[in-house]
C-alpha cells in the first residue's frame, strides 16, 4: 500500500484561485451557487461534486478532473485513517 501524506482539501486550494480583491460573494455568484455553499467548500465542510467541478472549470479555466482528483485524494486519505474491516476473498483457482 502506498503511504499518502495529508492531501489538501480542494477548498484550501480554491482560495489561491481567487483574484486579489474578489469576494466570496462574487465568486459564488459567478459559480451560480449560494455564498453558504461556497463557504462550506472553502472551509472543508463540503466536498467538490461533479457539478461543482464543472462550475470551477468554467469560472477559473481549470479542469474539472483536477478538482475531482483532489477531492478523491483527500477523501481516500481520510478513509485510510480508519479503513473498513473486510475479509479478503481467496484468489480464483486456475482451471485444469
Amino acid at each position: 500500500m502506498v503511504k499518502m501524506h495529508n492531501p489538501a482539501h480542494p477548498g484550501e486550494v480554491l482560495r489561491d484561485f481567487f483574484p486579489e480583491g474578489v469576494s466570496v460573494n462574487e465568486v459564488a455568484q459567478r459559480l451560480g451557487v449560494t455564498r453558504q455553499a461556497l463557504s462550506a467548500l472553502l472551509n472543508g465542510r463540503a466536498g467538490v461534486s461533479a457539478s461543482m467541478a464543472l462550475r470551477l472549470e468554467g469560472v477559473f479555466g481549470t479542469s474539472a478532473e483536477m478538482w475531482l482528483n483532489m477531492q478523491t485524494s483527500h477523501d481516500l486519505w481520510l478513509a485510510r485513517k480508519k479503513p473498513p474491516r473486510v475479509k479478503r476473498l481467496a484468489p480464483p483457482v486456475a482451471a485444469a
